[in-house]
C-alpha cells in the first residue's frame, strides 16, 4: 500500500467524505466560568436525598451488567409520567443515542429525516451520521412553525422520519399545538415529538400518542437534574418499540444511572419543585433582560432564554471576561445572527449575569 497508515491522508482515504466534512459536537471548557451555557438545573439535591443515593451506590452490584431491559426503571417512568397503558417505553443513553436509533430504523434508500430550522444540531449530524438525506424547513421571524412550507414540504420529500423539538431549542417557544397536529396527520412518515424541556412546559404530546398510529414522543430527565445520568426515554405503539429495540445496543443503560434514576424517580416531587423555581425565575430574567436597551429577549417555555443583540461575539466574550458562559450561537444558524442562549441559573448567577449584561450594553454604547 502506498499510503502511510499513520498519515492523516490514509485516514482521510477510508473515511465517507460528509463524515471529513463534519464538524466535531464542541462542548467548551467552563472551568473557572459560571457555566450558564448547557440548559442543565443549577440545584444540588437536598442533603437527604443525596444520602439515600448515596447508600444506593454503595450497595450497587457494579460486578454485574445491569438489567437488560431495567424493568423496574420503566415502571417507575410509566408511574411518574402517567403513560397510557397500552404504550412502551424504550430507554437511551441521552437521547442522541434514541436519536440514531430512529434514523437508522427508517434509513431505506433515499429516505428523508425532516426537522424544522433552527433546532436542535443532533437531527442533522444524526442524518449525515446514518446517511440520510436532510431536509429543514425554516421557521417564521418569531420562530413559529411555518406550516404552509412544512406541509408542502411533507408532500414533496415524502420524509420517513420526522423531528419536533416540543419546545423547541434553541429558541425556547412551544409551537402550536395544532400545528403540530396537522403535520403528525399530513406525515406518511414517523414523527417524533422531543419533549426534553417538558418539565418547563405548558403541554405535552404524550397524552395524545393512542391518537395516532405514527406518532412517538421522547423525553429526556437531563434537564430536570439528572444531566449526568443519560438518560432518555421513547415512548409510544409496540409496535413501533419491538422493532426498535432490536437496535437498541445491550445494556445501554449501566447499572448505576439506573438505580439513582429510580430513587430520584421516588422524588420526582423534589425535581418538580426545582423546576418551579427555574420557571419563576425565568420570567424574572427575561423582565430584566426586557429593559435593557438593545436587547430583544424571546419568551420560552424552557430553561433557557436567547436573546439578540448588537455585535453578538463581543457581548459573549465580555460576559466570559466577567467570568459567565453562555452559548454563541450566532454562527449557528442565519436566523439565528447575533442571537445569544443563556441557563437560567440559580438568583445570584442570574443577578451576576444581569449585571455583567448590562455593564457591557452600556459601555457598548459610549
Amino acid at each position: 500500500m502506498s499510503l502511510n497508515p499513520s498519515s492523516n491522508t490514509f485516514a482521510s482515504s477510508l473515511l465517507r467524505q460528509e463524515i471529513l466534512d463534519l464538524h466535531a459536537y464542541h462542548v467548551p471548557d467552563s472551568s473557572n466560568l459560571i457555566k450558564l451555557d448547557a440548559m442543565e438545573n443549577p440545584y444540588l439535591l437536598p442533603d437527604s436525598l443525596r444520602g439515600e443515593i448515596a447508600k444506593t451506590v454503595v450497595s450497587a452490584e457494579i460486578n454485574r451488567y445491569p438489567d437488560p431491559v431495567a424493568a423496574t426503571l420503566k415502571g417507575k417512568i410509566r408511574a411518574t409520567t402517567g403513560l397510557p397503558d397500552d404504550m412502551g417505553v424504550m430507554l437511551g443513553n441521552g437521547s442522541d443515542e434514541l436519536i440514531q436509533i430512529l434514523a437508522m430504523a427508517v434509513n431505506k434508500p433515499g429516505a428523508v429525516l425532516m426537522s424544522a430550522e433552527p433546532s436542535f444540531v443532533m437531527y442533522k449530524m444524526i442524518s449525515t451520521f446514518t446517511g440520510m438525506r436532510y431536509v429543514g424547513v425554516p421557521l417564521t421571524s418569531d420562530f413559529s412553525l411555518d406550516l404552509p412550507a412544512m406541509l408542502a414540504a411533507i408532500e414533496r420529500e415524502q420524509p420517513a422520519l420526522i423531528f419536533l423539538a416540543y419546545p423547541n431549542n434553541p429558541t425556547g417557544n412551544l409551537f402550536s399545538a395544532d400545528d403540530v397536529k396537522q403535520i403528525i396527520e399530513r406525515a406518511n412518515g414517523l414523527v417524533v415529538v422531543d419533549e426534553a424541556y417538558y418539565a418547563f412546559a405548558s403541554d405535552s404530546f404524550l397524552s395524545r400518542l393512542a391518537d395516532y398510529q405514527n406518532l412517538l414522543v421522547m423525553r429526556t430527565f437531563s434537564k430536570l437534574g439528572m444531566a449526568g445520568l443519560r438518560l432518555c426515554f421513547l415512548a409510544g405503539g409496540d409496535e413501533w418499540l419491538s422493532q426498535l429495540e432490536k437496535l437498541r445496543l445491550p445494556y445501554n443503560v449501566g447499572v448505576l444511572p439506573q438505580l439513582v434514576a429510580e430513587k430520584l424517580l421516588d422524588h420526582h416531587d423534589v425535581l418538580l419543585l426545582q423546576a418551579k423555581q427555574i420557571m419563576d425565575d425565568r420570567e424574572s430574567l427575561r423582565r430584566q433582560m426586557a429593559e435593557l436597551d438593545g436587547v430583544d429577549v424571546y419568551p420560552s417555555e424552557a430553561n433557557f432564554l436567547l436573546f439578540r443583540v448588537k455585535n453578538a461575539n463581543a457581548v459573549f466574550d465580555g460576559l466570559k471576561q466577567h467570568g459567565i458562559l453562555i452559548k454563541n450561537l450566532n454562527k449557528g444558524h442565519p436566523m439565528l445572527k447575533d442571537c445569544l442562549r443563556v441557563t437560567v441559573g440559580m438568583p445570584e448567577e442570574n443577578d451576576k449575569f444581569i449585571a455583567a449584561l448590562r455593564e457591557i450594553i452600556i459601555q457598548s454604547a459610549h
